[in-house]
């Protein structure tokens, strides 16, 4: 049987991901750097596991070779990404992730050619960040070619943040705000612009975000100009602000490291079980050229859970030889159909 390595497989959408694989019949070889978690979690489920940090090439190599695919699960990906990635091509074994870091994105689409000469496949962004997002504007840029600007909405009910998602944005703050305008990612300070949406539910402010689909977005529609848009409670946006100001004192290595443990102490892990099935989300995506607009709306399950699904689906596609060798984006491979066929999901031109 086709098997699949999980690294990072004991952080909070690890398990998740791991509990839906599982329960799909995937056959998994656990991985991670801590022994301890992995035992555990291991003996739960009667899997394989190797423990290993991604710096030892020799047992990373070697855990390759008992796989067919990745599921890259360890963050913050800005530091675990490239080894991964590059140990995947060298290894001739399909890479996926979780991940909604740009700079992971755009580094990893520079590998496209060597990943056409390997064979294998390069799909970052497999969760929700950016399978239903990239999905629906995909869907959405169909039905305007001619699209020159783009513009995403995206607002979370019910949900929480996990451990490993703090502490990647943690780890990312320094890089600030990010669009895309003339095909250019460019930097623009935090809570840069803000807009009233009504999602149906009656208007809420949103902020810019340096949200996947700002890279994502181009590579799957060759729309040059994208800013996506979050909700955030008022408290966050705030504190979002101030780090214009003082931000130079929280980019720090010790101050990121400081942070990032407290996270640890502090935060919960993730979403109650009860938020994963009760929550959802909501996106708009709106494709304008010079004469017209067209807008099309998403809502899905939690985006945790959601996460879950869309990875295992696409792992499970991997392993039945549906992929396509090269950097690719869901929307890409898989078209922008793909994330309907996940229970809770419903799409509505507007």
């Amino acid at each position: 049987m086709k098997k699949i390595l999980v690294y990072g497989s004991y952080g909070y959408t690890g398990q998740l991901i791991v509990e839906q694989a599982v329960k799909e019949g995937l056959s998994l070889i656990l991985a991670g750097r801590d022994e301890n978690l992995l035992r555990a979690q291991a003996e739960k489920f009667k899997l394989e596991y190797r423990a290993f940090s991604l710096d030892n090439i020799a047992a990373l190599d070697s855990a390759l070779q008992e796989v067919d695919a990745v599921l890259h699960c360890a963050g913050p990906f800005v530091l675990t990404f490239r080894q991964m990635a590059e140990a995947c091509i060298r290894n001739k074994k399909h890479y996926v992730d979780i991940s909604g870091e740009i700079e992971g994105f755009e580094a990893l689409a520079t590998m496209d050619e060597d990943a056409k000469r390997a064979g294998v496949m390069l799909l970052p962004g497999g969760g929700f960040d950016v399978v239903p997002s990239d999905c629906l504007i995909a869907y959405t840029a169909g039905k305007l070619p001619s699209a020159t600007n783009l513009e995403l909405y995206i607002k979370s009910i019910g949900s929480g943040v996990s451990r490993g998602t703090a502490r990647s944005g943690i780890e990312n703050s320094h890089r600030q705000g990010r669009i895309r305008r003339d095909g250019k990612i460019v930097s623009v300070p935090n809570v840069w612009d803000s807009k009233l949406i009504d999602f149906g539910r009656g208007p809420s402010r949103l902020v810019t975000m340096g949200w996947g689909d700002v890279s994502t977005a181009y590579h799957s529609t060759g729309i040059p100009n994208v800013t996506v848009y979050m909700n955030f409670p008022k408290v966050m946006t705030n504190a979002m602000k101030l780090t214009r100001f003082i931000g130079p004192l929280l980019y720090t290595r010790v101050a990121k490291d400081l942070i990032k443990w407290l996270i640890g102490i502090f935060f919960a892990p993730g979403p109650t079980r009860r938020q994963n099935e009760t929550g959802f989300s909501l996106l708009i995506a709106e494709v304008t050229d010079e004469k017209q607009s067209v807008r099309a709306k998403l809502r899905t399950p939690e985006a945790y859970y959601l996460t879950s699904l869309t990875s295992v689906e696409i792992m499970k596609r991997i392993l039945s030889s549906d992929f396509k060798p090269g950097f690719q984006t869901p929307s890409k491979v898989y078209g922008a159909d793909f994330i309907l066929q996940f229970d809770g999901v419903q799409r509505e031109d507007l």
